[in-house]
C-alpha cells in the first residue's frame, strides 16, 4: 500500500521517481480502508528534505499510511518558505484534536542548549504529555528523542568534548525485539551529535536495544509510555553527512571528518549508503507493531 500526501508536496515526485508507491487524495477516498494516521512533528530547519527522508522510509511498508505534517504553533523556522509552512502544516494548536496512531519527532539544532531554555520547550512538554492521550506510539529521534527522555524520565544529556560524527557500528541486545525483526546481529548507522545519553542515567522500565562501543546508546524502548527512542539518524540520505561536514567547514565549526563514512577518508569521493536496509526494516517493523496494536476504531486510542 502506498503512503498518502499532498501531490504537490515536493517529497511527491522525489518518492515516486524512487519507487515508493504514493496516493493522492482521491484515489485515497476510493478505498474502502482505515490508513494508519501518523504525524511528522518536524522539528529540523530543513523541513523538506527532513519530511522526504521519513516519508521514504513509513511509506516502504506494506500499510497504507496518512501522513500529517506538524509544526510547533509559534515557533517560525528561518529555512522553510512561509508558503511551504502554509500549505503542507498543520500547527500543534490545529492538530491537538486529532489522534494518531504513530507520532515521529525530530531531531532540532538546539542540542547544546538547556532544554528549557529552547523557546519552544513549554510547547513540546505539552507534545508529550499529549501524546499520551492522543498517539497509540510515539517514535522519538535524536535531540527528540533526549527530550522525551528528560521530559518522563529526568535523563540528562552530557556534552562531548568533540562531535560525535561518522558512522558508526552498533550491536542489537535485544534481538528478540519485534522492532528489530529481520536485523543483522551488527549493523552501521549514521551519527551525528554534540551530546550524549549514558546507560547509567536511564532509570529502570527502559530497554536499551541497540548500542555501540563507540557511539554509546542508540535504541532505547519505554513501554510505559509507549515510545521507542532513536538517538542516532537511520533516516539519513546518504549525502547527508556530508552536507553537514561541508557546512560546519564553511561556518568555521571545529569538525573532524566523519568517521567510516568516505571511501578512504577521501571527502572528494562520493560516500556509500550502508545502513538503508536497516533503516527501512527498522520503521517497517514500528509501522507493523502499531498496526498490530492499535485500535481499529481510532477514538479509542489513549482511552
Amino acid at each position: 500500500m502506498p503512503i498518502k500526501i499532498p501531490e504537490t508536496l515536493p517529497a511527491y515526485e522525489v518518492l515516486r521517481s524512487e519507487g515508493v508507491m504514493v496516493m493522492s487524495e482521491a484515489t485515497a477516498l476510493r478505498q474502502d480502508i482505515r490508513p494508519l494516521q501518523i504525524g511528522l512533528l518536524n522539528l529540523m530547519p530543513k523541513k523538506v528534505q527532513t519530511e522526504t527522508q521519513f516519508a521514504r522510509l513509513i511509506g516502504a511498508t506494506p500499510l497504507q499510511i496518512e501522513l500529517t505534517l506538524i509544526r510547533m504553533t509559534d515557533h517560525r523556522p528561518k529555512n522553510t518558505a512561509p508558503g511551504h509552512l502554509e500549505a503542507f502544516y498543520r500547527t500543534f494548536a490545529e492538530a491537538r484534536a486529532q489522534k494518531f496512531d504513530g507520532l515521529i519527532i525530530t531531531g532540532a539544532p538546539v542540542e547544546t542548549l538547556p532544554f528549557e531554555e529552547v523557546t519552544y520547550w513549554r510547547e513540546l512538554t505539552e507534545i508529550f504529555d499529549w501524546t499520551q492521550t492522543n498517539v497509540h506510539m510515539t517514535l522519538g529521534v535524536c535531540w527528540g528523542a533526549q527530550a522525551m527522555l528528560h521530559h518522563f524520565h529526568g535523563v540528562p544529556k552530557h556534552p562531548l568534548p568533540r562531535k560525535l560524527f561518522g558512522c558508526h557500528r552498533h550491536r542489537v541486545l535485544k534481538p528478540a525485539s519485534p522492532f528489530l525483526r529481520g536485523f543483522s546481529d551488527d549493523f552501521v548507522v549514521p551519527v551525528s551529535r554534540w551530546t550524549e545519553t549514558r546507560a547509567e542515567d536511564l532509570p529502570e522500565g527502559l530497554e536499551v536495544l541497540v548500542s555501540s562501543d563507540t557511539a554509546g546508546l542508540c535504541l532505547i524502548e519505554d513501554p510505559a509510555h509507549r515510545a521507542l527512542y532513536m538517538l542516532n539518524h537511520l533516516e539519513y540520505d546518504s549525502a547527508t553527512l556530508k552536507e553537514e561536514y561541508e557546512r560546519d567547514l564553511a561556518n568555521g565549526t571545529p569538525i573532524g571528518l566523519p568517521v567510516n563514512y568516505f571511501p578512504d577518508d577521501d571527502p572528494r569521493q562520493e560516500p556509500k549508503n550502508r545502513w538503508r536496509s536497516h533503516a527501512h526494516l527498522l520503521y517497517g517493523n514500528w509501522i507493523n507493531q502499531i498496526y498490530q496494536t492499535t485500535p481499529f476504531e481510532i477514538a479509542r486510542i489513549g482511552s
